[in-house]
């Protein structure tokens, strides 16, 4: 397996959605792609951020008229259907099916149309940059898709290479998420956001639970809960 890896840079005002990105440094997403031909593809989309951010994100991630895939001046012309999997206060969890694609300028349709046998890709957007994972099992057509993904970059859009690398294992962030419960990872996630695992500690429980409005214990409870499983996850991986 080869994994392919690059990243694209958006100007301000070059794209909507990364817009919000750029506006909101709180804002991270992670997300899935799968696409077998170049007529189709899903995708599935984590944004984690403050509850403000991500209530600023939720009109264009469900809005299914609005355009994330492709990455040159010209909107595909597909059917989109977005359906909310997750909604926390810090966390939404988006599956998008694409389908009918007449005409399309993303990166998995590009790249379906020179690898033949699937490709698994991992997208992640922080501030201005969409940060792209390949996987593929033949790197022959590499070359051929790094020179038309540069070629068909809109304007106020730049790109960066990174590697090409024959890999044995491949890891997503998205997809190797320790198994914590949303409400568990929502409560850990605000406990490190206000350094309650600094030392000295920079918050108590007890403000938490104001915070998150909910009793001490229950708070106490869920920091426990996850804590437990992500040492857990992380002594299993060591072995």
């Amino acid at each position: 397996m080869y994994d392919f890896t690059f990243e694209i840079t958006y100007d301000p005002g070059a794209d909507e959605y990364v817009d919000l990105f750029i506006d909101r440094e709180s804002l991270r997403s992670e997300a899935i792609y799968s696409c077998l031909d170049p007529t189709e593809l899903w995708m599935l989309e984590s944004v984690t951020g403050d509850p403000a951010d991500l209530s600023a994100v939720d009109e264009l991630l469900l809005d299914e008229s609005v355009d994330r895939q492709s990455f040159s001046a010209r909107a595909c012309n597909s059917t989109r259907t977005t359906s909310l999997l997750t909604e926390s206060q810090r966390r939404r969890v988006a599956y998008t099916y694409v389908s009918d694609v007449e005409y399309c300028e993303s990166v998995p349709l590009i790249a379906a149309t020179y690898i033949d046998g699937g490709v698994l890709f991992e997208q992640t957007r922080t501030d201005d940059r969409v940060r792209w994972r390949v996987l593929v099992q033949d790197d022959s057509k590499i070359g051929h898709l790094y020179d038309t993904l540069s070629a068909k970059l809109g304007e106020g859009l730049s790109f960066s290479f990174e590697h090409l690398t024959e890999v044995d294992h491949w890891e997503s962030g998205l997809l190797s998420r320790a198994d914590i419960r949303a409400e568990q990872r929502e409560t850990l996630t605000v406990a490190v956001e206000r350094g309650y695992f600094e030392t000295p500690r920079e918050v108590t429980l007890d403000e938490l639970a104001d915070e998150l409005e909910l009793p001490r214990s229950t708070v106490s409870y869920r920091l426990r809960r996850a804590t437990a499983e992500l040492a857990k996850r992380f002594t299993e991986q060591q072995l």
